[in-house]
């Protein structure tokens, strides 16, 4: 249930495939092992979620040793990774996006990720524009829903 958002949150920080995965297993190894400290009282997630960021960073910095001195050309980089509430919001946005219609995620897609107008998107999708609209509210209204919880904890 929990590794998806992991993935993602090392994915974030990582920009690596299999490094994110490596990251994803220890975040679950430390989480096991420091399972005794674990309060029942309080949520899970942002304990995994701490775990999985410091892990991963942890790793990281490990990574960054090793490939030092292996390239002549390698510059230093400053490197902010996103916060883990900012990584969990991408996630719930997607997981929400993902429960939407086809229909309604092709009109999300279209005017908010690639800016197009509702006339364009009726044009690209080859449907009129008041359909465009329809489904445009449709989908806001479900995602306000599905995203509710994300506001109230922000």
């Amino acid at each position: 249930m929990f590794s998806g958002p992991v993935f993602t949150v090392a994915m974030s920080i990582l920009r690596d495939r299999d490094l994110a995965a490596d990251a994803t297993q220890q975040t679950f190894v430390k989480a096991w092992q420091g399972a005794a400290r674990f309060d029942p009282d309080r949520e899970f997630g942002p304990w995994i979620y701490a775990i999985a960021r410091r892990a991963t960073i942890d790793l990281w910095r490990r990574e960054r040793r090793r490939s030092v001195g292996r390239a002549i050309e390698e510059v230093e980089v400053a490197v902010t990774p996103p916060g883990i509430e900012q990584t969990w919001e991408a996630f719930e946005v997607r997981n929400a996006l993902a429960q939407l219609s086809p229909e309604e995620r092709d009109v999300i897609r279209l005017t908010h990720f690639l800016g197009l107008t509702h006339d364009e998107t009726a044009e690209r999708l080859g449907i009129p524009v008041g359909t465009v609209k329809s489904r445009s509210h449709r989908a806001h209204l479900r995602l306000a829903a599905l995203l509710r919880h994300v506001i109230e904890d922000g």
